[in-house]
């Protein structure tokens, strides 16, 4: 049985037992069955509780996983994210303790970057860490838009452990756990779609146990994990991108909408793009040596989920600016499929670097143009 069997068979029967799994359970099962950190290395393939997997392996789980309509994976963070960044600059005590709870679906991680100053400008970031005196740090201000913060265990966390330091300089990648009350709190923040999956974190007095890469060298982890962020996920994201593409397609057949020439054009567009972004996707996956891939295809599936939320309402024609009914005081409102990708996708040229900062990224370490004024 070849790999891309295996996991489509395993994806179809479990999800056959359980189709809306508990979401904390279900990353559990998928570390049980060895589904997670499938691309992480090791001597063995399994030094860290993951099995082995080629790069073709890892994009054909990805794939298959957006495919089987599987939940959305709430240890993405810790799997994708943190876990190479450790891989990359952490020491082995640092993978060993950290590692092998992510890959059993044990523990769930957040990512404390941006600030209500800092945002896409994560230079700007003013959270201070100080010396606790016991071998760590006391870590004390906000972050935001921090996902999962509500259900994680532990944060990786930019802060500035030199007083007085500016811009890139004297940042440092700790990490510290959740569960410290009185120390941390979490608060969702609620948005135009009425759902949260965003949250502020106020920490004040915080611990943080650990520095990854060495104090005052968070800003080369912090980019170094930016440039992972796009890597083989991206790849499943366009999957579920080509989903919502055909269900916009199926409503303007529907509808009647596609016998529009203008509207017809534009969903011809939008496929063409969204191949253009999986070829670039594969062109460069796995490539270290290019600085402006990640910033490219940040720029190319943002604009473009972006445009698709307009099409998806101007396909829906008069009842896309409409709500059902009833309303209640608890659920003001309720939102199609197309509302909701309309309203969220607002900010898909915002969160993740935003496009001026992806431009600023290409002009001046690609192309060599001058840096922009301050």
């Amino acid at each position: 049985m070849d790999f891309r069997t295996r996991a489509r068979t395993w994806l179809e029967g479990h999800l056959a037992h359980t189709p809306a799994p508990d979401p904390r359970a279900w990353e559990r099962e998928l570390g049980q069955a060895g589904w997670i950190g499938i691309g992480w290395p090791g001597e063995d393939g399994e030094s860290y509780g993951n099995r082995r997997a080629t790069l073709t392996e890892q994009v054909v789980w990805a794939e298959e996983y957006a495919r089987s309509g599987a939940p959305a994976r709430m240890g993405h963070i810790g799997e994708n994210l943190l876990a190479p960044t450790l891989i990359t600059y952490g020491t082995e005590e640092q993978k060993n303790r950290h590692l092998p709870p992510v890959a059993r679906g044990e523990t769930l991680w957040c990512q404390g970057y941006s600030e209500p100053g800092a945002g896409s400008d994560l230079a700007g970031v003013r959270t201070a860490a100080v010396p606790d005196g016991a071998g760590g740090y006391a870590v004390t201000g906000q972050k935001i838009w921090t996902s999962l913060a509500l259900d994680a265990d532990w944060c990786f966390v930019l802060a500035r452990t030199a007083p007085g330091s500016t811009r890139h300089h004297g940042l440092s990648f700790l990490l510290l756990e959740m569960d410290q009350p009185g120390r941390i709190e979490v608060r969702p923040i609620r948005q135009l779609t009425g759902t949260s999956e965003f949250n502020e974190v106020f920490l004040d007095g915080a611990r943080a146990t650990e520095v990854v890469g060495g104090e005052g060298n968070g800003w080369q982890v912090a980019m170094g994990l930016l440039a992972l962020e796009r890597g083989v996920s991206t790849l499943a994201q366009q999957i579920g991108f080509a989903e919502e593409l055909n269900q916009v397609v199926a409503a303007a057949v529907a509808s009647g909408a596609a016998d529009d020439p203008v509207i017809r054009a534009r969903l011809v567009a939008q496929w063409a793009e969204l191949d253009t972004m999986r070829r670039h996707a594969l062109r460069t996956l796995g490539s270290t040596g290019d600085p402006g891939a990640p910033s490219v295809a940040k720029l190319l599936w943002g604009g473009w989920h972006q445009r698709l939320g307009e099409l998806a309402v101007r396909v829906a024609g008069e009842a896309g600016a409409i709500g059902p009914e009833p309303w209640t005081a608890q659920r003001p409102y309720e939102l199609t499929d197309a509302q909701h990708l309309f309203l969220f996708s607002r900010a898909d040229t915002v969160y993740g670097g935003s496009d001026e900062i992806q431009r600023n990224i290409i002009a001046e370490r690609v192309l060599g143009l001058p840096r922009e004024p301050r």
